[in-house]
């Protein structure tokens, strides 16, 4: 692990600030440049102090700015299968705010339920103007997750919650460094502790420290997993390099692989209305930058023992408006379109942003 802001040459250029950029260039590449120092810094240094958790279930006040363009300097909104709509910076005095990991709305576009990876499920609601453009971020309540008997997790390795599914009214929980799957009534007031467990199959043993579990996701009904849940390692890999990854019931339950490339680890997924599956994935390398995508794959693909790839729907570095991409949904929207939308987790870190991006799916 780096010291804090040492930074080596290869890091410099990858950020867009090492040597060859030529004198007084300034505009959207410059922009690129700091953020990318910002985003590397905040993600290869040791972790930076923060307060001590306040475990207490309360109403937070978000301020929202909006994020007009998604490529810097540019007025472009297709970028691959995507469509830009909108996004938001968001900001809190409240510092357990952010580190937003998991994202499923409970209305489509509107109310939302997130986790955090400090131990936090957050509640609020995305507001929109006329055209359905996301203009805030409103009526957000952070509720402290709670372990077996209602008591509040306060240690890193038990509150690492890292994937989130919702169906029914019931929360489905993917953590991380201790590796489970738990299951949580949904209610707004006082969420409660786990109501049950799930079995997700991948032997304890091949799960790597802080890069195991790092999504869950619901297919529909009527798609080829017939309602089946998934979860999806970050970057738990086989002898060959591929992902592990599970179904955890029906007909098709087991295990399946997930190649992995261009040193893209996943972050999130969720399920196209088809059974298609939509992987989010961010990469970190010294020599390429930071990067995100998303990778579609054939739902008819997915069944217990089979190696899937898929198609990029999607890749943005830092000239993008982009930070620390970790959560995701599917949704409808009220005319039809497929809608997709991505919370970044900023680690509680004042180099980080907490965004909010919202993408129509072009077919």
């Amino acid at each position: 692990m780096l010291p804090p802001f040492v930074l080596p040459d290869a890091l410099a250029r990858a950020a867009g600030l090492g040597p060859g950029r030529p004198a007084g260039q300034r505009g959207a590449r410059r922009n690129a440049g700091f953020q990318g120092l910002a985003l590397a810094t905040a993600l290869l240094i040791a972790p930076l102090p923060v307060l001590a958790q306040n475990a207490a279930i309360r109403d937070v006040d978000v301020q929202s700015s909006p994020i007009p363009n998604f490529r810097l300097g540019s007025s472009d909104t297709v970028f691959g299968a995507l469509e830009f709509v909108g996004g938001l910076t968001m900001r809190s005095s409240d510092r357990e705010f952010g580190q937003v990991s998991g994202l499923r709305f409970l209305t489509p576009g509107e109310e939302f339920l997130g986790v955090a990876d400090h131990g936090y499920f957050v509640f609020g609601t995305i507001a929109r103007d006329a055209a359905m453009v996301p203009i805030g971020v409103e009526r957000v309540r952070i509720h402290p997750i709670a372990g077996e008997g209602g008591r509040i997790i306060y240690d890193k390795e038990g509150k690492d919650a890292e994937g989130l599914s919702v169906h029914d009214g019931i929360a489905t929980v993917a953590f991380e460094r201790l590796a489970r799957v738990e299951q949580f009534r949904i209610d707004p007031k006082d969420m409660k502790g786990p109501i049950d467990s799930l079995d997700f199959i991948i032997p304890p043993a091949e799960l790597r420290y802080n890069q195991g579990l790092e999504t869950i996701a619901r297919a529909p009904d009527d798609s080829p997993l017939a309602g089946a849940t998934v979860v999806v390692a970050e970057r738990s890999v086989d002898g060959s390099g591929n992902i592990f990854a599970a179904i955890l019931d029906g007909p098709q339950k087991g295990i399946f692989k997930v190649v992995r490339s261009e040193d893209f680890d996943v972050t999130d997924g969720a399920f196209l209305p088809n059974g298609d599956l939509l992987l989010l994935e961010r990469r970190l390398s010294v020599t390429r930058g930071v990067g995100i995508r998303i990778r579609r794959f054939d739902g008819a693909n997915i069944v217990s023992g089979a190696l899937i790839d898929g198609d990029v729907v999607l890749e943005a570095d830092l000239a993008y408006q982009i930070d620390n991409m970790e959560a995701m949904d599917v949704w409808k929207r009220a005319d039809g379109a497929t809608m997709i939308s991505l919370m970044s987790d900023d680690n509680q870190s004042f180099l980080q942003r907490s965004l909010y991006l919202e993408f129509r799916l072009v077919e």
